[in-house]
C-alpha cells in the first residue's frame, strides 16, 4: 500500500531540498490541486509554492533544522551548527560598498539608471544590457554580505559571507530559503561560504516589496546618524 500523497511529496522534498514541508502547509496545497495529476507535477508545483511563501507556515519546525535555543548567547564563543538548518532571506547589506554609494545606487535605479563604469546609462524597461542587475548598479565586485536570517521558529539570526556565495547579492529576491549544513557559529554569527551554504531560491513578494520600500529610509537613516556623529 503506498504511502498518502502528502508524505510522498514531503519525503520527495526533504530528499532532494533538505526541506521538510508542514502538513498543515501541504493539506492546503493539495486542496488547490486537480486530481490524478501525476507525483512528479506535484512535487514541482509545491516546491515552488513552499519557497514562496512565509517559512514560519511553511516549513515544519524541528530541533534538527532551526537553530539551536541558544544561538544569541554571547557567553558561547564558538559553535558548529550541523543541520541542516532552512532558513529564509529577510534582509541582505553589501558591506563592501558604502551606504551612501548604495544610496546612490538605488535612487539611480528607480530613475531607470545605471552605471556602466563611470558613465551612467538611461535602462529603458525590458531591454537587455549587459549591468549587473542584481546588484543595483553598484560598480566593481559587490561583498561581502551580511544576510539576516529567519527558521521556521521565527529565530532570526546574522550570517556573514566569510567566503562569496553564487547568487548572494544586493539585489537578490528577499524571501528566498537557504540550507545551512556544518556552519560555525562564532558569538552568535553565523559565517557562511559555498561549502557549508546552499541557496535553494525563491521570493516572498510582500517581504521582497516591504524590503525595498524600507531599505532607502535605512540607508538614508544611517548616512544621517554616521555625519551627526562625525559633527559632534
Amino acid at each position: 500500500m503506498s504511502a498518502p500523497l502528502s508524505v510522498q511529496i514531503s519525503s520527495n522534498i526533504l530528499s532532494t531540498k533538505s526541506i521538510l514541508p508542514s502538513q498543515a502547509w501541504l493539506t492546503t496545497f493539495l486542496s488547490t490541486q486537480k486530481p490524478n495529476l501525476p507525483l512528479q507535477s506535484l512535487c514541482q508545483t509545491a516546491l515552488y509554492r513552499l519557497l514562496a511563501s512565509e517559512i514560519s507556515t511553511s516549513v515544519q519546525p524541528t530541533p534538527e533544522n532551526t537553530f539551536p535555543p541558544n544561538i544569541h548567547d554571547i557567553s558561547v564563543p564558538q559553535s558548529l551548527i550541523k543541520g541542516p538548518v532552512v532558513a529564509q532571506i529577510v534582509d541582505v547589506e553589501d558591506i563592501g560598498h558604502s551606504k551612501y554609494s548604495q544610496l546612490e545606487a538605488l535612487e539611480s535605479a528607480e530613475r531607470g539608471e545605471k552605471t556602466k563604469g563611470k558613465e551612467v546609462i538611461r535602462v529603458i524597461p525590458g531591454e537587455a544590457d549587459d549591468t549587473d542587475p542584481d546588484n543595483l548598479g553598484l560598480s566593481g565586485v559587490g561583498g561581502p554580505h551580511r544576510l539576516l536570517l529567519e527558521d521556521a521558529k521565527g529565530t532570526r539570526v546574522y550570517g556573514m559571507e566569510f567566503k562569496a556565495i553564487k547568487d548572494v547579492s544586493i539585489g537578490m529576491n528577499i524571501g528566498s530559503k537557504v540550507v545551512l549544513k556544518d556552519v560555525k557559529a562564532l558569538r552568535g554569527v553565523l559565517l557562511l561560504e559555498p561549502g557549508n551554504t546552499t541557496l535553494v531560491g525563491g521570493k516572498v513578494e510582500e517581504l521582497h516589496k516591504q524590503w525595498r520600500e524600507d531599505r532607502k529610509g535605512k540607508l538614508k537613516a544611517a548616512i544621517e546618524a554616521a555625519k551627526a556623529e562625525e559633527d559632534g
